[in-house]
């Protein structure tokens, strides 16, 4: 075993948990809509075929971190990709490319607290904002462990409230499933929305210092993790599949709050603010750790960095900023590649591998790099309604 020295040791379920935590977003209710224009057996092979394909994925870069110290994204990418006069020049483009994304998504999760707070509590936005940001980054600044803690606890939480969800809609008035072939373009779309919702490659290396490069727990948190959150976004998908007749674009738990009755919409508050803090809490300690890695200032001054421009965007409230999560998603993609280049130059300098083995071979590399720019095209084509 590879030793890794991390910020403190994780537990296998919370590392499990931060890996779900970083997945579970707006991306799972939104699967169902998408869902509901394919038929049902066609839902269950892409979705079989995205976690293997994100497995993979996760799987290499967690052998790319694991191989670099436990290193983040930029680290390795330093160590690995960029070579010459330009090394540091792309290197810290990288990181400024990559840390905007994060910082873009994580004002969206803010903004996305306080319009549930507003709705809730008839809070004003700004008061919800900041409520939200002084909670979630608060758990960011004690650490790691207490992230790993907070993402267990609020994972089960909410498999809690969506199984009293579930059954209450077993107990209702059913639909019959699908069985109608819609598009080509419906099962790109779904297998898009599916992977994007798996997606939690950035906390993989905190998965990779968290175990202390124990490579058998890593494979394991990183398998169960993503099995979880495949399991949550089936049962969330099946249960407002067989819910309700019409699935809209509103989100899987307004449409089952229009089924089921309004007591949903509270269900609804409990699991957006969860999903909420656990997505704030996996992507700000993952950005904390890369600004450290390129900075050296320290983890506290590096979750200042990490966590106020975030709040700064969403109080701010520039409307235009949301168009920004295009560019955001592109960068993104360009790290997934840049991951797998990294990858196999890690692995031809390491001369072993020991989390992917013969899964982490150059078919099995372009593998992943097809996989992603499937799912990146599936990301912008029309759906038939």
């Amino acid at each position: 075993m590879a030793k890794v020295h991390g910020e403190s040791k994780l537990t296998f379920l919370e590392s499990t948990s931060i890996i779900i935590g970083h997945g579970v977003g707006s991306g799972i209710l939104s699967v169902p809509f998408l869902a509901s224009r394919n038929n049902w057996h066609d839902i269950i092979w892409i979705a079989a075929v995205a976690y293997c394909m994100n497995l993979l994925l996760h799987f290499m870069i967690a052998e790319l971190s694991l191989n670099n110290n436990g290193a983040q994204f930029i680290k390795c990418f330093e160590n690995e990709l960029f070579v010459g006069k330009l090394k540091m020049a792309c290197t810290w483009l990288a990181f400024g490319l990559l840390g905007f994304s994060v910082v873009v998504n994580v004002s969206g999760f803010i903004t996305g607290a306080a319009a549930v707070f507003s709705a809730w509590f008839h809070l004003p936005s700004v008061v919800g904002m900041l409520l939200f940001y002084v909670l979630a980054a608060s758990v960011v600044y004690i650490g790691m462990k207490l992230v790993g803690i907070c993402e267990k606890i609020a994972v089960i939480s909410m498999f809690g409230v969506i199984g009293i969800l579930f059954v209450a809609t077993m107990l209702s008035e059913t639909t019959e499933l699908s069985t109608k072939f819609y598009s080509n373009n419906n099962m790109l779309a779904l297998y898009s929305m599916i992977a994007f919702s798996l997606s939690a490659v950035m906390s993989v290396p905190q998965v990779v210092k968290g175990l202390e490069g124990d490579e058998k727990g890593i494979r394991r948190a990183i398998a169960a993790g993503t099995g979880l959150n495949m399991g949550l976004i089936l049962l969330i998908t099946f249960m407002t599949l067989l819910g309700c007749s019409n699935v809209t674009e509103n989100g899987a738990l307004v449409d089952l709050s229009g089924h089921l009755g309004g007591w949903v919409s509270i269900i609804g508050y409990v699991f957006s603010l969860l999903a909420l803090a656990t997505s704030f809490w996996a992507n700000t300690l993952n950005l904390r750790d890369i600004v450290n890695e390129q900075t050296k200032w320290g983890e506290k001054i590096s979750w200042l960095a990490a966590t106020l421009p975030c709040l700064v965007i969403a109080l701010v409230g520039v409307q235009s900023f949301v168009g920004f999560t295009r560019m955001a998603s592109v960068v993104q993609v360009l790290t997934g590649v840049g991951v797998i280049v990294a990858y196999n130059r890690s692995r031809k300098r390491a001369g072993t591998s020991l989390i992917c083995g013969r899964l982490g071979s150059l078919p099995f590399q372009i593998l992943a790099v097809a996989a992603s720019l499937v799912a990146s095209v599936g990301a912008v084509l029309t759906v038939t309604v």
